[in-house]
């Protein structure tokens, strides 16, 4: 698995075309970084930003190519309403960047509350709920509206290092995030049939809002001091900006995008997806490698036909 350089000077397609992208968590850390990239690449861009608040005065794109939809993106039917709001304005979305997320709240699985009856109070899934059920809703609706493009689109989620390498102390974390690495496998051959690639990119840890609040005892700490810290114990640290180049770099590849998972860490950018494809009978074997390839077209689930998109009933 070799290193690469993404070079925002060589995204072509995003510098000249017009394009209406959706990013949700798009006012603060990595989806700030993107919609900041996205409109300095071209201010013709329609950018639609859904998070819980609109961003800061200082992200300035002209108003009538940005809409800011505030919700809790956890409600379907608010998220859903963004996505609407979206498409009557502008006519279409092109690009989605499946970003909103938050980090582990507290520990779910070795501290014991009790609830008003005195039995083990249920855990909190609130991680879950944002980072896996709201992150498949955002996908649901960018595919929906996609699939109203002849040419199709590109959809990009955000995973983590975690979803390939489970971090000790946040569990639910890691799970979500291998679940969206999991969703995009799972759908990346049926979107291609639609014209649609999909990808995720899987940061290391980062210089974001979220990187404070990852840890319960040092949530004081701004992300710039909590980040010099864990410097000085050498962790590797990306800055948003290398995100958001990722995924402006995946929008611009359009389906040569496909089935990518980018892992950034210390600024630095691979293909983990791609290497490990490659790798596949070093770590299963070369006899389970083949039992698995000789059952691949059983029709253990529906699919997609070869001749087309199920047609959509909305």
């Amino acid at each position: 698995m070799s290193l690469f350089q993404p070079d925002a000077a060589t995204f072509n397609t995003l510098k000249s075309t017009p394009k209406t992208i959706v990013v949700t968590g798009g006012s603060s850390g990595i989806g700030l970084a993107t919609v900041r990239l996205l409109s300095s690449l071209n201010s013709s861009h329609n950018i639609v930003i859904i998070d819980l608040s609109g961003p800061p005065p200082s992200f300035t794109h002209s108003p009538s190519n940005l809409l800011v939809h505030t919700c809790n993106l956890t409600s379907w039917t608010a998220q859903r309403a963004g996505f609407e709001a979206a498409h009557k304005k502008f006519g279409r979305i092109d690009a989605v960047f499946v970003n909103a997320g938050i980090a582990e709240y507290k520990d779910q699985f070795f501290d014991d509350e009790l609830d008003g009856d005195g039995k083990l109070k249920e855990p909190d899934k609130r991680v879950l709920n944002v980072d896996m059920d709201a992150a498949a809703d955002t996908t649901k609706l960018a595919i929906h509206y996609l699939r109203k493009n002849r040419e199709g689109g590109t959809i990009a989620l955000t995973a983590s290092l975690a979803g390939y390498l489970a971090s000790a102390g946040a569990p639910l974390y890691s799970a979500a995030k291998h679940g969206v690495v999991g969703l995009m496998r799972a759908l990346k051959q049926e979107c291609a049939k639609v014209n649609i690639a999909i990808s995720v990119v899987a940061p290391a840890i980062t210089v974001t809002p979220i990187l404070a609040s990852s840890n319960r005892e040092l949530d004081e700490k701004t992300p710039d001091a909590y980040a010099k810290e864990m410097a000085g114990h050498g962790v590797p640290l990306n800055k948003p900006e290398s995100i958001a180049l990722a995924v402006c770099w995946l929008f611009d590849q359009g389906m040569k995008a496909n089935g990518a998972g980018i892992f950034v860490q210390a600024d630095k950018f691979a293909d983990l997806e791609r290497g490990l494809a490659k790798s596949r009978q070093q770590w299963m074997g070369k006899e389970m490698l083949d039992l698995f390839r000789g059952g691949r077209t059983a029709p253990l689930f529906a699919r997609l036909d070869t001749e087309g998109p199920t047609k959509s009933k909305i």
